[in-house]
């Protein structure tokens, strides 16, 4: 293959790493430069490429190491039978990317991934010494994610915690047995050995009270995972089981869904057309809904169609709350913070804020609706000092005067 320049290689590189989802730079620990020290921080604003949950705009260079591999997994555009242009850093260039975009306030951090070259092995180890270099020899303080090779050393993924904040090995599919037919070459099992591995070893890492000495960090931003929705035919609640029983099993951080999208020359066993961008985007919202506001994956599916997708036309807290309109209307001066949460058009902020206010005055639909985004979507299930939504909650027309009507279309002129 011809040599190609730095910018040829990062033009290829960062492409091939745009169909990992799993990026986001929340939960780490502080580190900055401030005192003269080292390079790079944790914090800050820059070219804005993700959000993390309190609403920080951060940016990460993301690239792979290389998008050549030995595996041949079905869904991957850089499967070893796939016709695409290949490139490949050496593990000085990352170095020297990061520091100087960096430096150009480009980026806060770096995500790398990478195709498996030569071994598992190798590869983890072409990582860690990206970590490594940066860490040790330049003394950089920004965000590193660095992706997982399962089959690796577990030495390697050992040192591979030392020096990156974040870790994540993908799933990828919903199914066990999608995988092993997609993607012969992985195996699930050795994939979850990996990430049990991984919180064990982030477990270990927290100090205890009576600790005198503080144990090496590892990993301080935990683990992450990716799912690829829409490949294998897994409908959504089984997507929201198999989300759930991640985060239970291996302590992670986020679960990351990405929409399958048809990559050319591609095996018939996989779909034709994409899903939907919007039932990536609900099972997002229920993912959130498991997190932070106390739902399990049985109550999101109640409000699924028979055949376990989530409605696209609104989003599954509403449509749970359609669905059991028999619990409304919740009193916003009583009721509990767990049942608040369960308001459409409540977030955890507006109910902290409803349950910390409540105990010097009593609340108006006027108080609710200046501590939310308004009161369309919260009166029918809602009471106050002022108001109570009478048949409103049980009227047959409620979900067609919540609904959004549909945004108007600019029409193409060719």
């Amino acid at each position: 293959m011809a040599q190609l320049d730095l910018r040829r290689k990062l033009a290829v590189l960062a492409d091939a790493a745009k169909y990992d989802a799993s990026c986001a730079s929340s939960g780490t620990s502080k580190r900055d430069s401030s005192k003269g020290k080292g390079i790079g921080s944790t914090e800050g604003m820059g070219i804005c490429h993700a959000y993390t949950p309190d609403g920080r705009c951060v940016s990460l260079l993301k690239i792979l190491l290389t998008n050549f591999c030995i595996y041949d997994c079905a869904y991957c555009i850089n499967r070893a039978s796939s016709n695409v242009p290949r490139a490949r850093f050496s593990v000085d260039e990352v170095v020297e990317l990061t520091l100087n975009f960096y430096k150009r306030n480009y980026i806060e951090g770096l995500f790398l991934s990478s195709g498996i070259i030569r071994s598992g092995d190798y590869t983890m180890e072409q990582l860690v010494l990206v970590a490594k270099t940066l860490r040790i020899e330049h003394d950089f303080r920004g965000y590193i994610h660095l992706k997982l090779i399962p089959e690796a050393d577990p030495r390697l993924v050992e040192e591979a915690g030392l020096y990156a904040d974040r870790l994540s090995a993908n799933i990828e599919l919903p199914r066990d047995e999608a995988l092993h037919r997609l993607a012969p070459q992985k195996d699930v099992n050795v994939i979850k050995k990996a990430m049990g591995d991984v919180r064990l070893k982030v477990e270990a890492a927290r100090p205890g009270k009576k600790d005198r000495a503080r144990p090496p960090k590892f990993a301080p931003a935990g683990q992450s995972t990716q799912l690829i929705v829409g490949a294998d035919g897994a409908p959504d609640t089984e997507i929201i089981d198999r989300s759930a029983s991640l985060y239970a099993g291996y302590g992670l951080r986020r679960v990351y869904y990405s929409a399958f999208s048809p990559i050319p020359d591609a095996s018939s066993a996989l779909p034709l057309s994409k899903p939907p961008l919007m039932r990536e985007h609900r099972l997002y919202q229920a993912d959130w809904l498991m997190r932070f506001y106390g739902f399990s994956p049985p109550e999101i599916g109640e409000a699924a169609a028979a055949d376990g997708m989530l409605d696209l036309a609104i989003d599954p807290k509403l449509a749970w709350a359609l669905n059991s309109r028999a619990v409304f209307p919740v009193d916003v001066n009583t009721g509990s913070r767990e049942m608040l949460l369960r308001v459409p058009g409540l977030g955890v902020k507006s109910v902290d804020r409803i349950v910390s206010i409540r105990r010097w005055r009593t609340l108006r639909l006027e108080d609710v609706g200046r501590l939310c985004r308004g009161v369309d979507k919260v009166r029918p299930f809602i009471t106050a000092l002022d108001w109570t939504p009478g048949g409103l909650t049980d009227a047959a027309d409620l979900r067609a005067r919540l609904t959004p009507a549909a945004k108007p279309v600019q029409l193409s002129l060719f």
